[in-house]
C-alpha cells in the first residue's frame, strides 16, 4: 500500500516520480499519456515558466481548464514554487468570476482557449498581468509551449520545492456558493497532507491503482481523489473533459478506486434499468431482475445483522447470491466498466438508500461519506468492512466531532482549513474560540459513533404550522420511487402543505419512449405526456406512504426541462440551488398553492 509523506504535497510528487519512473501517470483515453518521469520534467519547466513571470512563494495562480493532464502539470508546478494554485468552475458566471480574482488577487492565469477571453476581460479588473493558454495560443495570452521554453535557468528548483513547508498554502477552493458569494477556504499542505493519510488508511491504495478524473478541478473532491491522492500515492490518472462520457470510459478505464455525487451513481442506476426494460429478451430481462433481487435480499440481511435486527445471509440465500453472481452480476460490473473496482465512494450530497442497496446488490458497495472544503475534502467514511447505509460512516482518524444543543454537526482537526481568504469576520463566524467548526449540517451520532446527515441547518422546512421537516429526505423519497424522476424539489417553508417541482430523468425518458414507441423522448417532451405524468404521480404517491402526514407531496408540477450542472438550478457538483430555484419558479410554485 502506498503512504504519504509528511512534510508536504512537493515532496510527495517527487518521491513518487522517483519510485515509480516509467509508469504511467496521467492520460487521456486515446490519447496522450505521460510516465511520472515525464510528469515531474515537465512540472520543473513549467515551475521556470512561472517562475519567469515573476510567480514567487505565496502568489496565487488561476487555473480555468476542463479535466485534462495540464492542469496536474500546472497546478503541481505552482505549488512547487510554494505558490497557490487555485481553479475556478468552468460555469462560473462573469461577476462571480470577478469576485473571486478580486479576492485571490492572482498574477499569472493559465486556461485553455475556449476560457481565454474570459479571463482577459477581467484583466484589467484585476492583478492578472499574464494569461498562459494550454491548447493554442489566442491574442494576448503566452503559449504553455513558449512557457516551458523560455523558464528561468537561475531558478534553484530542488530548493523550491524542498523549502515547501507544512504551513504553506497548498490551493484555495472557492465555495460553489449555494449561500453567497464564493469564500476561498485555504489549505495548507499539512491539511492535505493529513487528509491523505487519514483517507488511505481506511481506503488503501496501491501503487498503480486506476482513477478517473471528471468532476470539476474547481471542488475538493477531484482535487482529493483524483489529483493530490495520485501524485501522493502513484495512482494512474485518465481525464475526462467531459462528463457526459463517463459511461463510455469506464469500460475502457475499468477504474480500481472511483468516486462520484449521487446523481453520477442515480444516473448509472437509471441506465442500467433502462438496459433492463428494454432488453428484447423476455426471459434474459427477467433473469437479471431476479438476479438483482437476490442481491437486495442478501444485502438487506447484512445490514441486518450490522444493525443488530437479524442474524445476516442464511446459507441459501449465499448459495443462491453466489449463483446469481455468475450468472448475472458479474457480467453487469464488467459491462459498466467496474468489474475491478476495489472500493468506490459517494458524498456532496445526500443519496437514496434504494441507490445504495442497489449497486451493493450488484456487489458494488458504495461508502457513503461526507465532509466540506473547509475540511481538506472527507472527515467521515463508512468503514469497508462495516458500512451502515443511511450513515456516512466514523471519524477519520485525528478528526474530533461533537453536536451542538441544535443538533448542529461540529467538527476539528489537523485538516481544518486556515481560515476563508481575506475574510476574517466569515472565518469567525465559521470557527469557534475552540477550534470547532460549525458545519450547518444538522446531524445525528449513534452508539457505534455513525454519524447520519439530517440535513442543511439553513434548508430545513418549518412550515406554517411550525413543523420541522427535512427537504433531502423528502426529496430522497421522490427520487427513489421512480427512475423517471431526476430532480425534485420539495417546498413547504411558511406554507399550510408541501409541493414539489420535478425534473425528468433523461435517460429514463429515453428508455420510456423507446417502450412506448414514442417519436420523441426528450424530458421536455415528456413532460406533459398523460403517461408520464400518470406514472410520476403514482411514484409520488408511494414516495408519500413512506413519509409522515405533513411531509407529504399534496401538489406537484413537472417542468419541461433539464437541470445541467453549473446551471440557474444546480452547482457545478449538482446541489440544488434552492433560492434560485424558488426565484425562477416562482409563478409555478404559487400556482400549486393557489386555491
Amino acid at each position: 500500500m502506498a503512504t504519504v509523506a509528511l512534510e508536504s504535497l512537493s515532496r510527495a510528487f517527487q518521491e513518487t516520480a522517483a519510485q515509480c519512473g516509467e509508469e504511467i501517470a496521467l492520460r487521456v483515453e486515446g490519447g496522450e499519456q505521460l510516465s511520472w518521469r515525464d510528469y515531474a520534467a515537465r512540472v520543473e519547466r513549467i515551475a521556470r515558466g512561472l517562475a519567469a513571470l515573476g510567480v514567487r512563494r505565496g502568489d496565487s495562480v488561476v487555473l480555468m481548464m476542463v479535466n485534462r493532464p495540464e492542469f496536474n502539470l500546472c497546478d503541481t508546478a505552482a505549488f512547487h514554487l510554494g505558490a497557490v494554485p487555485f481553479s475556478i468552475y468552468n460555469t462560473s458566471a462573469p461577476e462571480q468570476i470577478e469576485q473571486i480574482l478580486a479576492n485571490a488577487a492572482p498574477r499569472v492565469a493559465v486556461c485553455e482557449t475556449q476560457f481565454a477571453e474570459r479571463l482577459n476581460a477581467a484583466r484589467g479588473r484585476s492583478a492578472i498581468e499574464h494569461v498562459v493558454c494550454v491548447d493554442g495560443q489566442p491574442e494576448g495570452t503566452l503559449s504553455l509551449a513558449a512557457l516551458e521554453r523560455d523558464g528561468d535557468e537561475q531558478l534553484d528548483f530542488e530548493s523550491a520545492w524542498r523549502a515547501v513547508g507544512s504551513d504553506d498554502l497548498v490551493t484555495l477552493i472557492y465555495t460553489s456558493g449555494t449561500t453567497g458569494p464564493p469564500k476561498g477556504v485555504e489549505l495548507t499542505h499539512a491539511n492535505l497532507t493529513a487528509e491523505l493519510r487519514a483517507t488511505t488508511a481506511l481506503l488503501p491504495v496501491l501503487r498503480g491503482d486506476r482513477q478517473i478524473s471528471y468532476l470539476p478541478s474547481a471542488h475538493i473532491a477531484d482535487r482529493w481523489a483524483s489529483h493530490y491522492l495520485a501524485l501522493a500515492t502513484g495512482m494512474q490518472v485518465t481525464s475526462v473533459a467531459d462528463a457526459r462520457e463517463l459511461s463510455a470510459v469506464l469500460p475502457q478505464v475499468r477504474p480500481t478506486v472511483w468516486g462520484a455525487v449521487p446523481r453520477v451513481w442515480e444516473k448509472l442506476k437509471a441506465s442500467i434499468e433502462a438496459r433492463i426494460e428494454t432488453e428484447p429478451d423476455a426471459a434474459r430481462a427477467a433473469a437479471t431482475r431476479d438476479a438483482i433481487a437476490v442481491g437486495v435480499r442478501k444485502v438487506r440481511a447484512e445490514q441486518a445483522a450490522i444493525c443488530g435486527t437479524g442474524s445476516g445471509p442464511d446459507t441459501e440465500l449465499l448459495a443462491s447470491h453466489r449463483l446469481a453472481d455468475e450468472r448475472v452480476l458479474a457480467g453487469i460490473r464488467a459491462l459498466i466498466g467496474l468489474d475491478e473496482l476495489r472500493w468506490a465512494v459517494c458524498g456532496a450530497a445526500p443519496i437514496s438508500i434504494e441507490t445504495i442497496e442497489f449497486f451493493a446488490a450488484l456487489g458494488l458497495p458504495i461508502l457513503e461519506l461526507w465532509g466540506m472544503s473547509e475540511l481538506s475534502a472527507c472527515a467521515t467514511i463508512n468503514p469497508p468492512e462495516r458500512i451502515k447505509f443511511g450513515t456516512v460512516g466514523t471519524a477519520l482518524e485525528g478528526v474530533e466531532l461533537r453536536l451542538a444543543g441544535d443538533g448542529e454537526l461540529l467538527c476539528r482537526g489537523v485538516i481544518l482549513m486556515r481560515g476563508y481568504r481575506s475574510e476574517r469576520q466569515k472565518t469567525a463566524e465559521a470557527i469557534d474560540a475552540d477550534g470547532w467548526l460549525h458545519t450547518g449540517d444538522i446531524a445525528e451520532i449513534d452508539d457505534e459513533g455513525y454519524v447520519r446527515i439530517v440535513d442543511r441547518k439553513k434548508e430545513l422546512i418549518i412550515n406554517a404550522a411550525g413543523k420541522n421537516m427535512s427537504p433531502a429526505n423528502i426529496e430522497a423519497r421522490l427520487k427513489e420511487s421512480s427512475s423517471l424522476i431526476g430532480q425534485a424539489v420539495a417546498i413547504g417553508d411558511r406554507r399550510p402543505y408541501n409541493v414539489a417541482l420535478i425534473v425528468l430523468d433523461p435517460d429514463a425518458c429515453a428508455a420510456y419512449a423507446a417502450k412506448h414507441e414514442l417519436g420523441e423522448g426528450s424530458a421536455e417532451a415528456l413532460a406533459a405526456d398523460a403517461g408520464v405524468c400518470g406514472a410520476v404521480a403514482q411514484a409520488i404517491e408511494r414516495a408519500n406512504g413512506r413519509l409522515a402526514r405533513v411531509e407529504q407531496i399534496k401538489r406537484h408540477a413537472i417542468l419541461p426541462a433539464d437541470w445541467l450542472p453549473g446551471g440557474d438550478e444546480l452547482t457545478p457538483t449538482m446541489k440544488l440551488k434552492r433560492k434560485p430555484i424558488a426565484a425562477k419558479y416562482a409563478e409555478q410554485i404559487d400556482t400549486l398553492y393557489a386555491g
